[in-house]
């Protein structure tokens, strides 16, 4: 047992995680679980992965639908959106934030304190072309080897009536504990607020679970907000505790592009950008399975603020990036399910057991986004951490993979 903590301190320790390695990248369905990096590592069973960057057949910029009746239905914006590699792991939203009781023009028929009617719609979300790469990002983040052509955009607009605006979540609700990445940037109009988070609902706002990043463009350009919700209840206030303002690590704006990170864990929420903590909290973390949203959106309320008319802002991705666990009944043998086409690589593998996590893979050391990397192999044929780093960073990832054969076989 005490060789057994001896493992667990040197792997949760954070000097054994660099950014900067050679380890071989391998498939998903070789690997057995995935251990993240940073101040917060845990295992996670499956793998996900999804790429914008190189999309410009389906790439266009759909007109406002600036008819409020006709928000909600307006089709996808590309047959990407409605693919199999989109549809299979995402949903794309169109209710509104006009109570389910009250009609139109009705005193206080909008939720929450919202001002202004505000309409989810698909037209919102669509492929844009960027403006060039090297505004893009020259590596697309991580290591990627090639410039992002094109990003998947998130619009919110201020018509005159209403403000059009632009969610999507997971397909299923079922996830329990993350490690959830995007290389993103926020631009456009005070007034609006663009977010990633987990979210599990409830009638009862004080039994909302939510762990979430949220940018307020009315806000200071380097200010992020990090929450594990509720962070204010009718009758109680602010909960402290609850939020972080952060400033961005180096001096960043949200209007430049970072890999934004959430790791959800049993113990905490930490958040990161570009790989540097930007916050942790271990207070009111979410328990119970939830699902992913992220959204671009106002309603005129105290939050958001209210967006000038003909003002707009978006929420601009290359590419999204998950580690997970979920609640889904299933065999516990490697299962593997693939949903192909352009930008729809998403690899989703299950460990066979927690004590059969002998294969452990990273995809904080792989040389390309998207990719994972072995980190070690405890298998009865290949009982050993990889070697193939021979610099000092992959001296630091040998300790690091010795560390995991130690924990699981200990």
């Amino acid at each position: 047992m005490a060789f057994r903590q001896l493992a667990a301190t040197l792997l949760f320790t954070p000097f054994f995680f660099t950014a900067s390695t050679a380890v071989d990248l391998i498939e998903d369905t070789s690997c057995d679980c995935f251990l993240s990096n940073g101040t917060n590592p845990d295992y996670y069973a499956k793998h996900a992965f999804f790429d914008f960057r190189q999309l410009s057949q389906h790439a266009g910029v759909p007109d406002v639908v600036e008819d409020a009746s006709k928000v909600a239905s307006a089709p996808a914006s590309s047959d990407y959106f409605r693919s199999d590699a989109w549809t299979s792991f995402w949903e794309v939203e169109s209710w509104d934030n006009r109570k389910a009781a009250a009609s139109k023009g009705s005193e206080n028929s909008l939720s929450n304190d919202a001002t202004v009617y505000m309409i989810n719609s698909a037209s919102n979300i669509y492929i844009e072309k960027a403006a060039n790469s090297s505004s893009s990002g020259s590596d697309g983040g991580y290591g990627g080897k090639k410039d992002a052509a094109t990003f998947l955009t998130m619009r919110t607009k201020r018509l005159r009536d209403f403000q059009t605006a632009a969610e999507f979540q997971t397909a299923e609700a079922g996830y329990q504990f993350l490690s959830l990445r995007m290389r993103a940037r926020t631009v456009g109009a005070p007034g609006a607020v663009t977010a990633m988070f987990t979210y599990r609902g409830a009638d009862d706002p004080a039994k909302v679970q939510e762990s979430d990043m949220e940018v307020l463009t009315r806000g200071p350009p380097s200010v992020v907000q990090y929450t594990n919700q509720p962070s204010d209840l009718p009758g109680r206030g602010e909960i402290a505790g609850a939020t972080r303002n952060a400033t961005l690590p180096g001096g960043a704006a949200w209007s430049d592009w970072a890999v934004h990170r959430l790791d959800w864990t049993p113990r905490r929420s930490v958040w990161y950008v570009d790989g540097r903590e930007a916050a942790s909290i271990a207070f009111q973390v979410p328990r119970d399975p939830a699902a992913v949203n992220l959204n671009a959106w106002s309603d005129g309320g105290s939050w958001s603020g209210n967006m000038t008319v003909g003002g707009e802002a978006s929420l601009q991705i290359q590419w999204i990036e998950m580690l997970y666990n979920t609640t889904r009944a299933g065999k516990r043998s490697l299962t593997r399910q693939t949903a192909t086409g352009p930008g729809g690589r998403h690899r989703m593998a299950r460990r066979r057991s927690r004590g059969g996590c002998k294969v452990v893979c990273t995809i904080d050391h792989a040389a390309e986004v998207g990719r994972v990397a072995l980190l070690a192999n405890n298998t009865a044929s290949g009982a050993a951490p990889n070697t193939k780093a021979a610099d000092a960073s992959g001296f630091l990832v040998f300790g690091w993979a010795v560390a995991v054969i130690l924990y699981t076989t200990l």
